[in-house]
């Protein structure tokens, strides 16, 4: 609830001059995921048809969007526009259950935070801190959410400055916590946990979100690859941290570790 009053307050921010009201409908609607290994595999023609059919990163189809604009069912389905293994979005009203939906496949929220945690994605203030995240490190370039080309915007100068001279040394990576026989360890890390080299006692960085065996954390790329297996957690340095790197990175991230 909290969550959905702070984006209702930044919205009004933006209405300036317009004439546009502003309500919240959280209790009226909800935001379902559809996700999936074999899901993102799937061509926009036949076995897609109707989430094909409109958003971002799909084909533009003038009419499916005229009726994608609302009805008593709500909205239909729409390519999320980070990555293809993300699958589909859409919001639907509360106690509906959407199209393509099965029902012996609807799954817990927090399974879909494990997926998206596994492909290296942060989301939300909660993982990418307001005013303190620097998008680049966080990936946001290969996320479809950032403009080279478009301005202005508060930071940009900084954003495409380090872009163009191609040295991040710090970035957003997939966790998993392991013990000293590789072993995935259950709830034994938190967010805000240092990462650390035992060899050296070296801050390599810090994990921002953290789920069961997984997590994501803010890294340095030299030393978490070289070295993957054999970070650990500070204090609990029986818990040892292995860095992955996700399929979908593009190959020019990797030629500065």
């Amino acid at each position: 609830m909290l969550r959905e009053m702070i984006i209702c307050r930044a919205t009004v921010l933006y209405r300036l001059r317009s004439k546009v009201d502003i309500e919240h409908v959280g209790k009226d609607f909800c935001c379902w995921q559809r996700y999936g290994g074999e899901l993102s595999d799937k061509s926009s023609s036949v076995e897609e048809p109707e989430s094909a059919g409109v958003g971002w990163g799909g084909n533009v189809d003038s009419s499916a969007m005229s009726s994608s604009q609302g009805s008593e069912g709500g909205w239909q389905w729409f390519k999320d526009p980070r990555l293809d293994c993300l699958g589909f979005r859409g919001i639907f009203a509360t106690g509906t259950p959407p199209p393509l939906v099965e029902a012996d496949k609807e799954t817990s929220e927090e399974n879909y935070l494990l997926w998206r945690l596994e492909q290296g994605v942060a989301e939300g203030p909660n993982e990418i801190p307001k005013g303190e995240a620097i998008p680049l490190e966080y990936n946001l370039a290969g996320l479809n959410a950032i403009s080279f080309d478009k301005g202005c915007y508060v930071g940009q100068e900084l954003v495409a400055r380090t872009h163009h001279r191609g040295v991040i040394r710090k970035r957003l990576l997939p966790l998993k916590f392991v013990d000293d026989n590789g072993k995935e360890v259950e709830q034994k890390v938190a967010p805000g946990s240092t990462v650390v080299d035992p060899s050296s006692g070296k801050k390599i960085g810090t994990v921002t979100t953290a789920l069961g065996s997984r997590g994501l954390g803010l890294l340095r790329l030299e030393e978490a690859f070289k070295k993957s297996g054999e970070l650990a957690i500070q204090g609990c340095e029986d818990v040892k941290v292995e860095s992955i790197k996700p399929k979908w990175w593009p190959a020019e991230w990797f030629q500065n570790e």
